[in-house]
């Protein structure tokens, strides 16, 4: 194919990628994402805070996922007994997993730690306090 020949493909690959630019995309699993202002998440129970922060890596039914990293699951999780150990996972962030309480308040982290440790086929009865939290800080 020679350089001439190939320019009508080249505009025709221009035309459709601006045909493309300019249709409203449709996103994978994107009803019901709650965007927040500014640099602290909105979402206040630990259902709604798991949904829009946790349950990306961590799927749906907290069954964790390998793929471009490895999320361990959270359903029937042993780790999770103790409720300091995901209080300081959340804040400090652990391996591939970022800091995300650094985005939330006191109150969040104690809700979204609860919601997991109670859910999942977890059944831990203890709850984490706020007081758990800001002494985690």
């Amino acid at each position: 194919m020679t350089q001439q020949s190939m320019r009508p493909l080249g505009l025709l690959a221009a035309a459709a990628l601006m045909i493309a630019l300019s249709t409203p995309a449709a996103f994978a699993d994107s009803a019901g994402v709650t965007l927040s202002d500014g640099d602290m998440f909105s979402e206040k129970t630990g259902q709604e805070l798991y949904a829009n922060v946790c349950q990306a890596c961590h799927m749906d039914q907290g069954q964790g996922a390998i793929g471009a990293g490895k999320y361990p699951a959270l359903a029937k999780n042993q780790n999770l007994e103790s409720g300091g150990y995901p209080v300081f996972v959340v804040l400090h962030g652990l391996k591939g997993m970022p800091p995300v309480g650094t985005m939330m308040s006191d109150e969040q982290v104690a809700a979204v730690v609860n919601y997991v440790r109670t859910n999942f086929g977890n059944d831990y009865k203890d709850p984490v306090t706020t007081e758990d939290v800001a002494g985690a800080r």
